[in-house]
């Protein structure tokens, strides 16, 4: 009986879970993490003619 309430708390936690990360309102966060992998501003400037 137990083991059959944790299993379902766990479930609706999951559920809820997947509903609030999915939700339209998100979209926004979803797409500035996207953009962050292509993101070169906060790249350090090469001197091609400075040596070492």
């Amino acid at each position: 009986m137990l083991s059959g309430i944790i299993t379902l708390a766990l479930l609706l936690l999951f559920v809820g879970g997947w509903v609030w990360a999915w939700r339209p309102a998100r979209k926004a966060d979803f797409d500035a993490a996207a953009r962050l992998a292509l993101d070169e501003s906060d790249l350090p400037v090469e001197d091609k003619g400075a040596r070492p």
